[in-house]
């Protein structure tokens, strides 16, 4: 009997679910994914093998070459609590639209009687005021930086309690603290905000670095 031919035919893959995955994806990450605000100054701080990462609740002190400071915090609500705090000390009023802005925004570095025009002003003016900003005020005499820091751990501590964390949970959402300075920055500038945090009884806090290497390449 002769062979039967079966048909031949070239093979077919399906793409469409790839495709499907692909958007899901997509769609994933930009639900998910936060946009970084603009630093208003950037820094390049010196080299260390520390590995360790940033926490996600943080309140970070910048320090510029120049020895300017600037301050920011993470969480909305707990920056806006913040604001309501130092608004009511320094008898700085602002407007809701104003605290709702800065609730999203990142770090700054005007005094407070300068917030609202800062606030007011859009993205691009913003960086204009940023480049020549004078800093937050460390002065003995004039010591707003060191209201930002315990009015910002207070509304962190108010937060917490409304959310009822308790336990490892409350350790584990405490707000941290962290410095950044430029590896230029005169030491006298960072000494006096460390001064600043120790006046508070604040002793543990992070210094920021770049990442030169590993544990491996520490000295033995």
């Amino acid at each position: 009997m002769p062979k039967i031919k079966m048909p031949r035919s070239s093979p077919s893959l399906d793409m469409t679910p790839m495709v499907d995955l692909a958007f899901l994806l997509v769609t994933f990450f930009m639900l998910t994914s936060k946009f970084r605000a603009n630093e208003p100054v950037v820094v390049d701080p010196p080299s260390s093998s520390s590995n360790i990462l940033l926490p996600e609740n943080v309140m970070l002190i910048t320090i510029d070459t120049a020895g300017r400071v600037f301050f920011d915090l993470t969480g909305k609500d707990v920056r806006r609590k913040m604001l309501e705090a130092v608004s009511g000390k320094y008898k700085v009023n602002f407007t809701e639209q104003q605290y709702q802005r800065f609730s999203v925004m990142g770090t700054f570095g005007m005094p407070v009687a300068a917030l609202p025009n800062y606030i007011n002003a859009g993205e691009k003016e913003r960086m204009k005021m940023d480049a020549g900003a004078p800093g937050i005020p460390i002065d003995s005499a004039n010591n707003e930086l060191a209201d930002w820091i315990m009015q910002g751990y207070g509304a962190s501590e108010r937060d917490l309690s409304a959310k009822g964390l308790e336990g490892k949970a409350l350790k584990e959402r405490r707000i941290r603290y962290a410095i950044k300075a430029d590896g230029q920055t005169n030491y006298l500038k960072v000494r006096k905000v460390i001064d600043i945090f120790r006046e508070r009884e604040i002793f543990q806090f992070n210094l920021i670095t770049n990442l030169k290497g590993g544990p491996a390449d520490l000295p033995k």
